[in-house]
């Protein structure tokens, strides 16, 4: 099981080598024995090693020749989404900024609620239908939503706190690069006990942030503050930057997860187009990883 609910599809788990996988365009696991050698298979020996020392010389199939998902073309699609999400990040942060009360300091939260709206939507849609079908369409058009939400509540985190944006990128960029180095060196693997761990966390911060939000909308007194119920202290220490650090250390998780399931994909010799669910699972997990830094970071600034 993934955190993310989209890599739940058959191509991303592990499969047992006496069955078949049951994934549409999948390899199947059948095997038969070759056939008995006869004398008529002598005369084109000779030709069949010439061709098998030109396949030899030949260059490497791709992704594009064998339709498979390759880490590389993964790699490639992730990178195309991430640039679909700068673009309408821009938009965002203009129109954001751009309708900047200088007085007041107040902007438009407009392109922030459409992106966030817009975003769940579609990734709902995708990470509810990947199991029967990959549309590529959807996975695009949640990467301009989640683009346009990144850049209005970053544009507006930027005008109560210049600066906080280059910091929470920074340590975004960080510990996702960090993640990745330990996973590829080996050092870090995905368990199925430490899995359910986090996604029973997942969970119960999911509902912690629900019923901070319904308490902020409702102007409950122990939700006053910019965050709610996170701007309450324990032991001195704001409870959201507390529970901040533990939600990292969830998306840092969530990102290894994601690295496995891709590797999951490339073994079990998945179509390619489901490097698509790929990029969408690794651009989930670094939003709200950076959301959450921002958030933090914020936080910690506002106590100065």
């Amino acid at each position: 099981m993934s955190s993310n609910f989209a890599f739940n599809n058959p191509a991303f788990q592990q499969q047992d080598p006496r069955k078949a996988a049951t994934y549409p365009g999948a390899p199947q696991g059948t095997y038969a024995p070759p056939p008995a050698p006869t004398a008529a298979h002598a005369g084109v020996d000779a030709a069949a090693n010439a061709q098998l020392e030109g396949m030899y010389a030949a260059p490497s199939a791709g992704a594009i020749e064998t339709d498979r998902m390759t880490v590389e073309d993964t790699v490639w699609k992730t990178v195309g989404l991430f640039a679909i999400l700068l673009v309408t990040a821009a938009v965002g942060w203009i129109w954001t900024m751009s309708s900047l009360n200088p007085i007041t300091g107040d902007v438009t939260l407009i392109p922030w609620m459409v992106g966030a709206l817009g975003g769940f939507v579609l990734a709902m849609v995708v990470t509810f239908t990947s199991r029967k079908k990959v549309r590529p369409g959807l996975i695009f058009g949640y990467a301009a939503f989640e683009g346009l939400f990144v850049g209005a509540i970053s544009a507006f985190f930027e005008t109560m706190w210049p600066g906080i944006v280059v910091q929470a990128s920074l340590a975004t960029f960080s510990v996702v690069g960090v993640t990745l180095a330990l996973f590829a060196s080996g050092k870090i693997r995905a368990s199925a006990k430490m899995t359910k761990i986090v996604m029973i966390a997942m969970l119960g911060y999911l509902v912690f942030s629900v019923v901070n939000l319904i308490l902020m909308w409702t102007n409950v007194p122990m939700a006053a503050g910019a965050f709610g119920i996170y701007s309450m202290k324990v032991a001195g220490i704001p409870l959201g930057l507390i529970i901040g650090i533990l939600v990292v250390f969830m998306a840092a998780y969530s990102l290894v997860l994601d690295f496995d399931q891709i590797q999951q994909g490339v073994r079990n010799g998945a179509p390619r187009k489901y490097g698509w669910l790929g990029g969408f699972g690794i651009m989930v997990t670094v939003v709200w990883l950076y959301v959450e830094i921002l958030r933090m970071i914020a936080i910690l600034r506002g106590n100065n």
